[in-house]
């Protein structure tokens, strides 16, 4: 699998990012097998959050083994600098480890939030005495709303973030304000060398009302093999500037995205927007159409 340089923290990492939120509602078994289906497919950076289940006690049992062969990256969705703390140490705890390399300020997704993680006694002040302390190696921020790319720009301008989180797929592109906002945000990121990674490569659209949800994602993603590679290789083969993508939260999709990185060598972003072109039902998972 290839890797790529994961900004000035330098890790070689994946370009798939195992998105660990596939774990929050599994048993152990299931939990393990899909880690060690990444570990096989060559994915050496996992993601996961303390708000995913109990996803962070599913990979917990394997860090002793493991712990020193990956990037582990956590994050936290408390905004005050108490709970924060609170919840740093127990994510440790959960994932059985003295430290991860990543922690993120998990789901800044507006302006009243980043302000809240941000300001005098906001939760960005226990990610910086956790850095302090060795218990986190770097620092980044998350998002996933139509507007994450214009806050997570106004972030970097307020904290030097190590990486950033954002939203990206090929229909989101064809929206020209979220286009511009993410350019804006690529600049950023180049500015300071941070990491970009990117959600949501695989989102189709919303589960429609009344329509049976076959997965455990809360947006209805692409499953055919031709769409995942297309959506894979427009996001991959076009966009150098992003480090990795996570992997959907279910772990039934794990197999075909790792097809898809390896099957993706020979599609040009182009061919691959035009094969995405062809989803009639294809649309933002954020807003009901772009």
């Amino acid at each position: 699998m290839e890797t790529r340089r994961l900004g000035r923290l330098g890790h070689q990492s994946s370009v798939l990012i195992y998105g660990a939120a596939s774990l929050g509602g599994v048993d152990q078994d299931r939990a393990d097998a899909s880690i060690q289906e990444a570990l096989d497919a060559g994915i050496n950076h996992f993601d996961v959050a303390a708000d995913y289940g109990d996803a962070e006690l599913r990979l917990g049992p394997r860090m002793p083994e493991i712990r020193d062969r990956i990037f582990l990256a956590t994050k936290t969705g408390r905004r005050t600098v108490e709970e924060a703390w609170s919840e740093i140490n127990r994510s440790l705890e959960r994932l059985q480890t003295d430290h991860v390399d990543l922690i993120q300020m998990h789901a800044v997704c507006d302006m009243e939030n980043l302000d809240l993680v941000t300001g005098k006694g906001g939760s960005l002040e226990a990610a910086i005495r956790a850095k302090d302390e060795g218990m986190v190696r770097a620092i980044g921020i998350t998002g996933h709303t139509e507007q994450a790319p214009s806050v997570h720009t106004e972030g970097l301008r307020r904290f030097d973030f190590d990486s950033v989180l954002t939203p990206l797929n090929y229909k989101l592109s064809t929206d020209p304000q979220y286009a511009a906002d993410y350019a804006g945000l690529v600049e950023a990121v180049k500015a300071s060398d941070a990491a970009l990674m990117t959600i949501k490569m695989i989102a189709r659209r919303n589960w429609q009302d009344g329509e049976d949800k076959a997965y455990d994602t809360w947006y209805r993603p692409f499953d055919e093999q031709r769409y995942i590679t297309a959506a894979t290789a427009w996001l991959l083969n076009g966009h150098p500037e992003i480090t990795g993508l996570a992997t959907a939260g279910e772990t039934r999709l794990l197999k075909q995205m790792i097809v898809a990185e390896r099957e993706r060598a020979d599609l040009t972003p182009e061919a691959a927007a035009s094969i995405l072109g062809e989803v009639q039902d294809y649309a933002s998972p954020f807003v009901d159409s772009i």
